[in-house]
């Protein structure tokens, strides 16, 4: 009979550290900041709170960790979902319900109930106020790429930002209701407007 092989300690605990981020993300997501401890992400995550206190001793520390877990999941969704759109006619509103999805998903969610303590926790602020530049960045460079923007023409780099805008804004109108079918419109309406303002019929 073989044994199955044994998980090696270390990666043991690179999978216990990325199910307790997961977690905490997910409790962020659904019931908001203040009501998510690390008894309530060790309950979430399937392991003892001795052992989610191993890899983050404090509330502090694991919410450090999770809001940089929070922008490499953003980054890393929108990517995965960009490798998938058509080429050709309809690119520009796939293109656009790729970005949305980025600010309508639970990470989106958890990240607004970051941003909401930060507005109030100066350490917090400084901390988050650094990562959401650098995403910034990354996700309007992916922009760039998927839109195919040549932002050396006056004006594109400022409707690609736009676009991002948008797409935030879209993101928040959703928080409280399902704002799907006026988003869709939104959306059409955007993409034809975005071909003509990047010089595409």
């Amino acid at each position: 009979m073989t044994l199955p092989a044994r998980v090696p300690q270390q990666d043991r605990s690179r999978l216990t550290r990325r199910r307790l981020l997961d977690a905490a993300a997910a409790s962020l997501a659904e019931i908001g900041w203040t009501a998510t401890t690390v008894a309530v992400v060790a309950g979430r995550a399937g392991v003892s709170r001795g052992a989610a206190q191993h890899h983050f001793p404090t509330r502090e520390s694991l919410f450090e960790a999770v809001i940089d877990h929070i922008t490499e999941q953003r980054l890393a969704e929108l990517t995965a979902a960009a490798d998938r759109l058509p080429t050709g006619p309809g690119r520009t509103g796939a293109v656009l319900e790729t970005i949305v999805a980025m600010y309508t998903g639970p990470l989106f969610h958890a990240a607004l109930q970051v941003w909401t303590a930060a507005a109030s926790e100066d350490g917090l602020r400084a901390r988050i106020v650094p990562l959401e530049a650098e995403l910034g960045r990354r996700t309007h460079a992916i922009a760039v790429r998927l839109l195919a923007a040549d932002e050396s023409v006056p004006g594109v780099r400022e409707t690609v930002q736009a676009t991002l805008d948008l797409a935030r804004g879209l993101g928040l109108a959703d928080v409280l209701h399902d704002d799907s079918r006026r988003r869709r419109r939104v959306l059409a309406q955007w993409a034809s407007m975005l071909d003509g303002g990047l010089g595409r019929s």
